[in-house]
């Protein structure tokens, strides 16, 4: 009777055992920096591609049976390849993570402000900063970007 309890305790622990285990997340078929692209070969007759979250990774079909993977917001997301009958031609999972250079985060009360210091520090718009951080960073892009197009700069609010 005792080696009967026995040997069903050892295989609830075994069964047991794998559940209680930590899970070890899987590694991402693609790697992507935010905010920058990168090439991926698709395979032939690819006809659709799938994007499981448009916040974290987007992705265009060029031709010569290339797709460019932008990195967009931090996380982890999928891309579906599929030919014109709706077959699956490729399946892989896209990570997009912070960039390597070198960042100073400064906080001003609850405020972060980002800043590339590669060599000389310059405002940086990333995922996280204070609003109006945020703001008049994208404000100055959007300027300067409407000037090298010809455009005339817009007025400031007073």
């Amino acid at each position: 009777m005792g080696s009967a309890r026995f040997i069903l305790a050892f295989l609830g622990t075994l069964l047991l055992a794998p559940q209680a285990a930590p899970t070890k997340a899987a590694a991402a078929d693609i790697g992507v920096t935010l905010d920058q692209a990168r090439l991926v070969r698709l395979p032939e007759r690819v006809s659709t591609i799938v994007i499981g979250n448009p916040l974290i990774a987007d992705a265009a079909v060029q031709s010569g049976g290339l797709m460019v993977i932008t990195g967009k917001g931090f996380g982890i997301t999928n891309i579906i390849a599929l030919d014109r009958s709706g077959a699956v031609l490729m399946e892989k999972t896209v990570e997009v993570v912070a960039p390597r250079e070198e960042l100073m985060v400064i906080y001003r009360g609850a405020a972060r402000e980002t800043y590339s210091c590669s060599p000389v520090c310059e405002p940086r718009i990333m995922l996280g900063d204070g609003e109006k951080f945020f703001e008049a960073i994208i404000g100055q892009s959007a300027n300067r970007s409407g000037m090298a197009a010809g455009n005339a700069p817009a007025k400031a609010d007073k």
